[in-house]
């Protein structure tokens, strides 16, 4: 099996959102009808990836961090001294 290519697992996705955008703006400008509809979806779809990816996300609880640390024992954890 062929392994995906460095370039387009890293600029895929943009490459994509940056053409919706270019075909929504010339769409806008230059049809009717179908292509206010076009240019409505076209530049309504980065927006939304960017609303969903700027979302605040709910912290991880301390008390699961704190169990994480307390499970890799103390010799991993540095003493601070008092």
């Amino acid at each position: 099996m062929k392994k995906p290519s460095p370039f387009w697992s890293l600029w895929g996705w943009p490459i994509v959102l940056g053409a919706l955008t270019t075909t929504g703006l010339l769409t806008a400008l230059v049809s009717d009808t179908w292509g206010d509809w076009w240019s409505w979806v076209a530049l309504g779809v980065p927006v939304a990836v960017m609303g969903w990816y700027s979302w605040a996300r709910s912290p991880v609880p301390a008390a699961s961090a704190t169990h994480a640390a307390d499970s890799a024992g103390p010799a991993s954890a540095p003493s601070a001294p008092r």
